[in-house]
C-alpha cells in the first residue's frame, strides 16, 4: 500500500487572458490537486507578491511548497508534487 504524502501548498499566479496560465490549471484539476488561484491582473499586491516570490512579470507562476515553477512546466510541476 502506497503512504499519501500531504499535498504541497499550491499557488498559481494568473491573469485571465493567460492561455498558459488556463493549461496549468487544467493539468492539475485533472490530477486531484488543490490549488489556490491568484488573478495578479486584479491583485496588484498579489502582482508584486509574485515577482518578489519569482523574479518574474509573466505569468503563470506556480508556488508548490515554496518551490517556484515559472511558466507551465509540466516536469517540474510532476517533480514538484512527487506525481
Amino acid at each position: 500500500m502506497k503512504e499519501t504524502k500531504p499535498q504541497p501548498r499550491v499557488i498559481i499566479f494568473t491573469t485571465p487572458t493567460c492561455t498558459y496560465c488556463n493549461m496549468a490549471k487544467k493539468y492539475l484539476r485533472e490530477r486531484g490537486i488543490k490549488f489556490k488561484d491568484v488573478d495578479v491582473s486584479r491583485d496588484m499586491a498579489a502582482a508584486r507578491d509574485m515577482v518578489r516570490r519569482s523574479g518574474q512579470q509573466g505569468v503563470p507562476v506556480i508556488d508548490i511548497g515554496g518551490k517556484i515553477v515559472i511558466g507551465f512546466d509540466r516536469q517540474k510541476i510532476d517533480k514538484y508534487l512527487a506525481l
